[in-house]
């Protein structure tokens, strides 16, 4: 018997596996990766933080006013006499002579607070009594403190600001900046292998051969890995046959952290994806209760340096590996780097279409998001296919539909935001 033959018996006997059951499976089997590289701040964008980050410096490092107007004592306002002399004048960036009984300074956002003050008076408060004298009439007291962004007020030096396992945002790198830093320890990239597999499939920038289609999924999905902060190595549109799969998978096993493939998963007679890695290692994982990718695969590889690698089967068609990578593989690379793992989030939303599934495969439905009077609502596009790449790119998200469940007009479903699978 031959593997295809086995695959055709024992296809229709394999069990499907729900998400909530294969995805802790999967994470729990993950390996963290331990080195780190010294980065600078321009290149950590999507990085992980290998070892929690203690703030060097306090933030503001002084006491500066929170706006345009003058520095003053506050006991000074504490009577009836409400005349000040203007000593000084203090832009931001400048340091100013101290105050004494009865003076002011005039002084702009941001500048330090001159030694002996304790508030700000907004300048809208203030008016000139005498312009030669330089003295002002404050027309509203003040409390010590007010108006007065003081040392420390946003971040405290020694601080844990973020632990480690946090993946850096655009908005971490302005708080890192704020403390002067430079360079910052991150996880090393994850090295990923990416296969295509089919006979089928052409890269782009040639003229379509006759019976060929693009390779659209490895343009794809290597975007996404780079986006995650992985090095990724493709491998384009490998042939159709159990030893060219071989000899890839080896070569890929050998030189990465884990092995991501598309297509081949299923039960074809050109299928060799499955007996190939069952041959090098071990599936753990085949088929879930998802709709669309249920031919998906989870499993290791032995290679050369004798540490298993992770492999990760996605279906061929572009919108099933992209569900299945956004669902499964992104928060299992996250894991492997250190990071905190979770399931794209969702929330709910009202939906405009009614049916009843009688599946056990829950369903991800690419939807467009519209305001109503009564919020938000889903509503699915026509074509459902998951060979139509371009609904990618025309959802807002995915509506998530229960399996054997019923749906009504205006019932309150998860609803998935793109953006939750591609940041």
């Amino acid at each position: 018997m031959t593997p295809n033959d086995r695959n055709s018996v024992t296809s229709s006997k394999q069990d499907l596996t729900p998400l909530r059951i294969a995805l802790p499976l999967i994470l729990n089997s993950l390996r963290v990766v331990t080195e780190s590289d010294v980065l600078p701040l321009g290149s950590v964008l999507g990085r992980v933080i290998a070892k929690d980050f203690l703030a060097p410096i306090s933030v503001p490092p002084f006491d500066n006013s929170a706006m345009d107007g003058y520095a003053v004592r506050s006991l000074d306002l504490a009577g009836s006499n409400m005349l000040l002399s203007v000593k000084d004048r203090i832009p931001a960036g400048a340091i100013g002579d101290k105050l004494s009984q009865g003076e002011s300074a005039r002084i702009f956002t941001g500048a330090q607070m001159p030694q002996g003050s304790d508030a700000v008076v907004m300048q809208e408060n203030c008016e000139f009594v005498n312009h030669e004298k330089g003295l002002i009439r404050v027309l509203q007291p003040v409390s010590a403190g007010e108006n007065v962004r003081s040392l420390g007020n946003d971040i405290r030096q020694g601080s844990c600001l973020f632990r480690a396992g946090h993946r850096i945002k655009s908005t971490d790198i302005g708080v890192l900046a704020s403390l002067g830093v430079e360079n910052i320890n991150v996880k090393r990239k994850l090295k990923v292998s990416l296969l295509t597999t089919g006979n089928e499939l052409q890269p782009p920038g040639k003229s379509l051969a006759s019976g060929k289609i693009y390779d659209t999924n490895i343009a794809m999905l290597s975007s996404m890995l780079v986006g995650l902060g992985c090095s990724v190595t493709k491998h384009h549109a490998v042939a159709d046959t159990f030893a060219e799969t071989l000899k890839v998978f080896e070569e890929a096993a050998g030189e990465s952290d884990c092995v991501i493939s598309t297509g081949g998963v299923s039960v074809g007679e050109e299928d060799h994806v499955r007996d190939v890695v069952e041959s090098l290692g071990k599936i753990d994982l085949w088929k879930l209760a998802l709709k669309p990718g249920k031919p998906f695969a989870f499993g290791r590889i032995k290679s050369h340096d004798l540490i298993p690698k992770f492999f990760f089967g996605l279906p061929g068609n572009p919108v099933s590996a992209f569900v299945t990578f956004g669902l499964i593989v992104r928060p299992s690379l996250l894991a492997m780097m250190g990071c905190k793992a979770q399931a794209p989030t969702s929330f709910k939303v009202a939906t405009d279409f009614e049916r009843i599934y009688v599946s056990e495969r829950e369903e991800y439905l690419r939807s467009r998001l519209d305001s109503s009077s009564e919020g938000m609502v889903a509503r699915p596009l026509n074509n459902q296919s998951s060979g139509v790449a371009v609904s990618l790119s025309e959802a807002d998200g995915f509506i998530v539909v229960p399996s054997f469940s019923k749906v009504n007009y205006g019932d309150r479903l998860g609803f998935i935001p793109m953006s939750e699978f591609l940041y």
